[in-house]
């Protein structure tokens, strides 16, 4: 591998790792900087469990962090990765001082508020994860630094070294990688759905404990930002329902935080095995919506499933909500004065927030069609599905070209 300078690895390794999506910070715990540490002095950075990455703050603010791999070398050769070992990219290698050094240097200039470290495999898997959590660990006790920090961790590493990385880390994530056994087998050959589900479980397991251990004042955090994952789009056949029921699964059995969803990108040399094109990104989308909704809104994976079309599709011209309403209109209509709050939310085109404010609205007088209207982007949408002191949809709700009167049409707009 060449000499490069600093500068130039981070070009090399700031770029490679773009394509991991699993960047956020909810969850983690506070830290305050002006507040005496264990050394006695005050720390460097802070962090709030809101959003980091370029994610948005809900006041707002940009909150920002450093995301770049330790290395874009690695010994396996999954078939989707750039940086795959047969790839032919250009290679670098942070030390992890230098990777401390960038951080706090980053930080002191204001550009960030703090890291997101990945890395390809280098030599093994024990020894890769040793170098992540000796960055996390000089930063914390060396430099006493309070900002937030999310480790990508290595299925196949120690047990041992991962409960190290949480010890340190807000948040710790494994990627699954791809939505089938089948599909890995296929892509990634090197990897093992099997191990990388056991690594999930022993992080979840550690996060229990440690978090049993609260009742003792001195007890250590683990990951407070909890575990989450990765799975990209597109690259095999799976489709929307075997990423839903995947997803539904890894939630059930090990309390991840959250499920990204990254769509497929073709690649410089890429294998003959790959798709020639990415999938539309509305899919992506589309999954992020449904992932949505089952956490927030109160659907089952198997209703989820079932507003896909027959290949297992979920429509790209509607969202979630709407292809479930559309195929269960004995649902509906819905009336907002009486309902209750797991029947509000599966009307189309009502949020968590817009039904809050109607039942606490409701409890003082009866609602028209026109308070609904307040509460959402279009009335048009919601009028089908619901009924209010001054409107009742009769046989509106079982129309056939109902989906054509209440799905506006995409226009490309002129640039000039």
């Amino acid at each position: 591998m060449a000499q490069l300078d600093v500068r130039q690895k981070l070009e090399i390794l700031a770029d490679a790792a773009k394509y991991d999506a699993s960047c956020a910070s909810s969850g983690s715990a506070r830290r305050n900087s002006l507040k005496a540490g264990p050394r006695g002095t005050k720390g460097l950075g802070s962090t709030e469990g809101m959003g980091i990455c370029h994610a948005y703050a809900p006041d707002g603010r940009c909150i920002s962090l450093l995301k770049i791999l330790l290395t874009n070398s690695c010994i396996f050769d999954c078939h989707y990765c750039i940086n795959r070992k047969s790839s032919n990219v250009r290679r670098a290698r942070f030390t992890a001082r230098e990777v401390v050094d960038l951080t706090i240097s980053f930080y002191k200039r204001n550009y960030i508020e703090g890291l997101f470290l990945s890395s390809g495999i280098i030599a093994s898997s024990d020894y890769t994860m040793e170098q992540l959590v000796e960055v996390a660990r000089s930063l914390r006790e060396d430099h006493d630094f309070r900002g937030y920090i999310h480790l990508k961790t290595i299925p196949d590493a120690d047990p041992e070294l991962v409960r190290q990385a949480g010890l340190y880390a807000d948040r710790l994530s494994i990627n699954v990688e791809l939505p089938t056994e089948g599909g890995l087998k296929r892509l990634a050959p090197e990897k093992s759905s099997v191990r990388i589900e056991g690594a999930m479980a022993d992080v979840a397991g550690h996060i229990a404990e440690a978090r049993d251990a609260r009742r003792f004042r001195h007890a250590p955090r683990m990951a407070p930002g909890g575990q989450s994952t990765q799975m990209i789009i597109g690259a095999d056949s799976a489709t929307d329902g075997d990423v839903i029921r995947r997803a539904s699964g890894l939630y059930r059995r090990h309390g991840l935080r959250r499920v990204y969803y990254s769509a497929f990108s073709p690649i410089p040399d890429a294998s003959a095995v790959l798709p020639l094109r990415r999938p539309p990104l509305m899919r992506e989308h589309r999954l992020y919506q449904s992932d949505w909704l089952m956490r927030f809104y109160g659907f089952a994976p198997d209703e989820m499933v079932d507003a896909a079309d027959a290949s297992g599709m979920l429509p790209l011209d509607i969202d979630p909500k709407l292809a479930w309403a559309l195929k269960h209109r004995a649902s509906f209509p819905v009336d907002v004065n009486r309902a209750p709050r797991e029947l509000l939310l599966r009307v189309p085109g009502l949020g968590v927030k817009a039904v809050g404010a109607i039942l606490s609205a409701r409890r003082w007088r009866r609602l028209r069609l026109d308070d609904i209207g307040r509460l959402t982007v279009s009335v048009a949408r919601v009028r089908p599905f619901l009924v209010t002191e001054d409107w009742r949809p009769t046989t509106l709700v079982d129309r056939t070209d109902l989906r054509q009167l209440i799905t506006s049409k995409n226009n490309q707009l002129e640039l000039f």
